[in-house]
């Protein structure tokens, strides 16, 4: 089976349009229905339907696009795995929106100082989706946080730091009782779907406090910004923060602190990658040794 085909279908089923799929590939859409036609005479099924203008994938069709991506994804590591050219050429890595707003930058430019031609594919997610998608082979690295449950002995973690909450506030209420500002002032929540959400969720359930709910975001650097603006106050894992500069933020300790993020990296033992993935190990540790 010509795999460029199973590719040229996925493009289609996505775009919804050979036409739209032809222009991506930058070929005629005559083309595209050729490969469509050879790859359905080769599965001995119908693929797709027409309707107007778009297409849409047969219930056949659904099926092969389920398993296409992992199909795909096999054979390239497996010319990965026989091929060192090919398993140096490229990283697929996955991080946290905290992580790219802070350690990811230094850490890409230390890398590329010693593999200046490796191409690296960077998806940001939550942290648990990360998670799968490199169990899943999808991703050949991810930096995120640890999984609340101990790791399959398939997977390798590197731990970077661990990372405490603080009240964030504006500046000019640096003086002030944490637990008060907590309790007295507007409140930012870090979102409750993220692993520092819910871990200053906890925190606020065991101290008693019910904070007046003003905002509730996903992202750090927000929650900063909203807090120098003086638009309230927050609890959120004390991160490497760069974006913190320049602004007039106070970072608060709490007593009797539980909870404490593990921030790290995460891969799979057996990767095709695996050169990559240490040498992007080694660089992120000396990144967060120096902060």
């Amino acid at each position: 089976m010509e795999t460029s085909y199973l590719n040229t279908f996925l493009l289609v089923v996505d775009s919804g349009s050979m036409s739209e799929a032809a222009r991506q590939l930058e070929i005629t859409p005559a083309a595209i229905a050729h490969q469509l036609k050879l790859l359905e005479r080769e599965l001995g099924t119908r693929l797709l339907t027409r309707s107007g203008r778009t297409v849409a994938p047969t219930e056949a069709g659904h099926r092969l696009v389920e398993r296409a991506g992992a199909i795909l994804r096999e054979l390239g590591n497996l010319k990965a795995a026989i091929n060192d050219e090919a398993a140096a050429s490229e990283l697929k890595l996955g991080a946290i929106n905290t992580a790219l707003h802070s350690v990811m930058p230094e850490i890409l430019a230390a890398f590329v100082k010693v593999y200046p031609d490796v191409h690296v594919e960077i998806l940001s997610a939550i942290s648990t989706d990360l998670y799968d998608e490199v169990l899943r082979g999808e991703l050949d690295a991810a930096i995120c946080l640890h999984p609340p449950f101990e790791l399959p002995k398939t997977m390798c973690w590197e731990q970077l730091c661990e990372e405490p909450l603080v009240v964030m506030a504006p500046a000019k209420w640096g003086q002030r009782d944490a637990f008060a500002l907590l309790r007295e002032e507007p409140f930012i929540r870090y979102n409750r779907n993220l692993g520092g959400g819910k871990q200053a969720d906890a925190y606020l359930r065991k101290a008693g406090i019910m904070p007046r709910e003003r905002f509730e975001l996903s992202s750090l650097p927000a929650i900063a910004m909203l807090v120098d603006r003086g638009l309230g106050v927050s609890l959120a894992p004390d991160a490497s923060v760069p974006w913190l500069r320049g602004l007039h933020v106070a970072r608060m300790a709490l007593p009797d602190q539980p909870y404490r993020r593990r921030f790290g990296i995460i891969w799979q033992r057996a990767s095709v990658r695996t050169r990559l993935i240490l040498a992007l190990v080694e660089q992120a540790r000396r990144v967060v040794s120096r902060r």
